[in-house]
């Protein structure tokens, strides 16, 4: 692991421009997170209505 004072300066520049960049675009970045998590229950239930079907039909 690189433990470098260069490394940690890199490393928190980029902490930092992540959170800034994040309340900049908090709603926008709020709106992604709800889609995403919606996606992501309509696939896994999708998926648990296949293995359901597989498994008594």
């Amino acid at each position: 692991m690189n433990d470098s004072p260069a490394h940690r300066r890199t490393t928190a520049l980029l902490t930092n421009r992540l959170i800034r960049w994040t309340a900049r675009h908090q709603r926008s970045a709020a709106g992604h997170m709800l889609r995403g998590t919606c996606y992501g229950i309509g696939t896994g239930a999708v998926s648990l209505l296949a293995v359901w079907a597989q498994k008594h039909l």
